[in-house]
C-alpha cells in the first residue's frame, strides 16, 4: 500500500504509525491507515533542488547534505534532481506546482545561501506543500565558513519537524573509538564526527597512546566521560571537547570504568572494582563527593539514569548471569527488568523516558532490542554477529551501536536503526569503529 496523496498531512499519518510500531505493532493493518506494508514505512516523496548561491558548488552541498539527512531518516523518499522540471532562481517566490505535482512530490525544500565579506554564511530555506500548493515554513541560519555542513543538518531538522511532529536529530554529533591496525594489536583513538558519518567534521580527541573505551557525552556541555588504561591501571576521566583538557574522576582504590552523565550534567555514575565485587558509584563533579549505591556480591555496572534522574538501570550478575536491573537513584528499591532467556547488557535509557535498549546475548546470537521500563514489551531490533552498545538520538526514535565483521581483517563498524527496527543501515567511517554515543541538539 502506498500512502494517500492527501497533502502533507501524510508525514503526520506516518509518524501515527511509526508511534503505534513502536508500541509493538499490536494495533491490526487497517489502524495504521494504509501507511505501513508488512511492518515498513512508506517513505514520503521530498524534492531538494540545489540551494540558489553565487557559488553553486555550496548551493548543490547545502542541499545535498538535506536530501541526505531526510533520506538516511528513512521517513523520505527523495527525488531524483534529473526529473525536476523547473529550476528555482528566487526563493520568495512560489514554485509552479503544477511542475513538481507531476514528479509526484508530496513536499519541496527550496533555499538560498549567501557568503559575506567577513566570510560568514547565510542561508534561508522554503518548506512547501506542493499537494496544496502552501508554504509550510521557512527560516534563515548563520554559521561560519568552515562549519557550511551545520546549515544543511539545521535545515533538515526543520523540515523534518514541520513534517513529523518530532524534533529532529540531524544537527548532532557522535563520539566514538576509531580502531586500526592489526586485529590482535588494534590502535584505539576517541573521534568525533558529525551523526551522518562525513569524512570532513571527524575529528580525533586522543592519539593511541592509551587503550580507551567507552565514550559519553555530557548531556548540557561540551566535554565527555571516558575510561582509559595508564599502564595496568583503569581510570574514569572527563575531557572538555574545546580545549582537549581532561581529568580524573575520583580518587579511588579500585578500577573505575562505564561512566554515564546525569540528565543535568552535574554527576557522574560509574562502577568501581573492588576484590571480586563491582558496586556502583554517584560523583558528584562539583563537590567530588561519592556515594556507594550498590553492594553486592557480584559486578554491577552500565549504569544508566532515566530522564527525570528519579531511577537509574544498571546490569548485574547477582544471580548467576547478566541481567537488566533498575533501582531508585539514591540506590534502594532494586528489582529485576530483564525476564527473557539469555544475557543482558548495556542498558541505556530513551530520551523520551519511554523505552531502555540493551544488547542480549541469546544461543551464540547477539541481540539489540528495547523494552519498556517496567520490563515488559520486549522487541529485537537488530541480529548480527557481536552487535552491542547502543545509544539514543535525543529524539529517542533512533539507535546507534556497533557490531563486528566476520574474517581475519575485519572489524566494528557503527549503524544506526529506528526504534521500529525499521532502516538499519551502516554509518560510514574511515576506519573501524565502536563504542558509539549520540550527542545532545547542539546550540
Amino acid at each position: 500500500m502506498m500512502i494517500a496523496r492527501q497533502s502533507l498531512r501524510s508525514v503526520r499519518t506516518l509518524m501515527i504509525a511509526f508511534a503505534a510500531l513502536t508500541a509493538l505493532a499490536s494495533a491490526p493493518a487497517s489502524a495504521l491507515e494504509g501507511t505501513t506494508t508488512q511492518g515498513q514505512i512508506a517513505p514520503t516523496p521530498i524534492a531538494v533542488p540545489v540551494f540558489v548561491s553565487d557559488d553553486p558548488k555550496l548551493g548543490a552541498d547545502v542541499a545535498g547534505v538535506i536530501a541526505a539527512d531526510l533520506g538516511n531518516s528513512g521517513l523520505f523518499a527523495i527525488l531524483d534532481p534529473a526529473s525536476y522540471l523547473e529550476k528555482i532562481a528566487d526563493v520568495n517566490a512560489p514554485p509552479n506546482f503544477v511542475n513538481w505535482r507531476q514528479i509526484r512530490a508530496d513536499g519541496l525544500v527550496v533555499g538560498k545561501v549567501t557568503r559575506a565579506p567577513d566570510g560568514r554564511l547565510t542561508s534561508e530555506f522554503r518548506l512547501w506543500d506542493v499537494v496544496n500548493g502552501k508554504q509550510k515554513a521557512g527560516q534563515r541560519f548563520t554559521t561560519t565558513a568552515q562549519n557550511w555542513r551545520r546549515i544543511g543538518h539545521l535545515i533538515a531538522d526543520q523540515v523534518y519537524e514541520q513534517l513529523t511532529g518530532e524534533k529532529g536529530y540531524f544537527d548532532t554529533r557522535v563520539v566514538y573509538v576509531d580502531e586500526t591496525g592489526p586485529k590482535d594489536h588494534r590502535t584505539k583513538r576517541l573521534a568525533i564526527m558529525d551523526q551522518d558519518g562525513a569524512p570532513s567534521s571527524i575529528r580525533l580527541l586522543t592519539q593511541g597512546k592509551e587503550l580507551v573505551l567507552t565514550p559519553r557525552f555530557n548531556p548540557v556541555a561540551q566535554e565527555i566521560a571516558f575510561m582509559a588504561y595508564q599502564g595496568d591501571k583503569v581510570k574514569v576521566y572527563v575531557m572538555n571537547l574545546e580545549t582537549g583538557q581532561r581529568q580524573q574522576v575520583g580518587d579511588f582504590q579500585g578500577e573505575t570504568f562505564a561512566p554515564r552523565f546525569s540528565p543535568d550534567g552535574q554527576r557522574l555514575l560509574m562502577s568501581v572494582s573492588g576484590g571480586a565485587d563491582t558496586s556502583i558509584f554517584e560523583v558528584d563533579l562539583k563537590s567530588r563527593q561519592s556515594r556507594r549505591l550498590t553492594q553486592t556480591a557480584g559486578l554491577d555496572t552500565s549504569p544508566c539514569y532515566a530522564p527525570d534522574s528519579r531511577q537509574i538501570v544498571f546490569e548485574s550478575d547477582r544471580e548467576g548471569t547478566q541481567q537488566l536491573y533498575v533501582m531508585n537513584a539514591d540506590g534502594t528499591g532494586v528489582r529485576r527488568l530483564s525476564t527473557g532467556d539469555g544475557r543482558y547488557s548495556t542498558p541505556v535509557w530513551s530520551p523520551r523516558g519511554d523505552y531502555i535498549a540493551f544488547t542480549k546475548q541469546q544461543g551464540g546470537r547477539f541481540l539489540i532490542g528495547v523494552m519498556r521500563p517496567d520490563g515488559t514489551g520486549e522487541r529485537i531490533l537488530s541480529e548480527g554477529f557481536h552487535g552491542e552498545g547502543p545509544t539514543w538520538a535525543p529524539n529517542g526514535r533512533v539507535l546507534m551501536f556497533f557490531r563486528e565483521g566476520q574474517g581475519a581483517n575485519a572489524g566494528p563498524a557503527i549503524r544506526s536503526v529506528d526504534v521500529t527496527g525499521y532502516n538499519e543501515r551502516t554509518i560510514p567511517t574511515p576506519a573501524f569503529a565502536s563504542d558509539p554515543a549520540w550527542s545532545p541538539l547542539l546550540n
